[in-house]
């Protein structure tokens, strides 16, 4: 079983991501948070394998969260959700080795799979094909 974190700061998506994830057999979403400044402790205590986080937070973004899990090497691989169809955070992404980016308007499938893929030591990037 899967585990992910939910992480936005949009109650209504974050909600959303939570049920897509809780609708599947093979993933559990073992938690939520509403910003980044919540992460770091959430996988702590949540031990997620993949943390599905927004790029764009109030307080802190996903891509600062990003580089407090690299550095903390606490293992959760991470998942960028942006609704900038640009990917202008795409090499800061890679720098804090980010596994995966997706647009937020991106199929539930897409989204399913790249969880999936992205936990089992694979990539999802804007150009890959994904299966579903």
């Amino acid at each position: 079983m899967t585990r992910v974190l939910v992480v936005d700061d949009h109650d209504f998506f974050r909600t959303c991501m939570v049920d897509l994830v809780a609708s599947t057999a093979d993933l559990r979403a073992v938690g939520e948070c509403r910003d980044g400044t919540e992460v770091l402790d959430a996988v702590r205590v949540l031990r997620p394998d993949v943390v599905l986080m927004d790029v764009r937070m109030r307080t802190r973004t996903g891509l600062e969260a990003a580089a407090d899990l690299r550095r903390a090497g606490d293992g959760a691989r991470v998942i960028l959700l942006s609704s900038d169809p640009v990917h202008r955070h795409r090499r800061a992404a890679e720098r804090e080795g980010v596994a995966g980016y997706l647009m937020k308007d991106a199929d539930a499938s897409r989204v399913l799979e790249a969880i999936r893929r992205v936990a089992s030591g694979g990539t999802a990037w804007p150009e890959e094909r994904l299966a579903g």
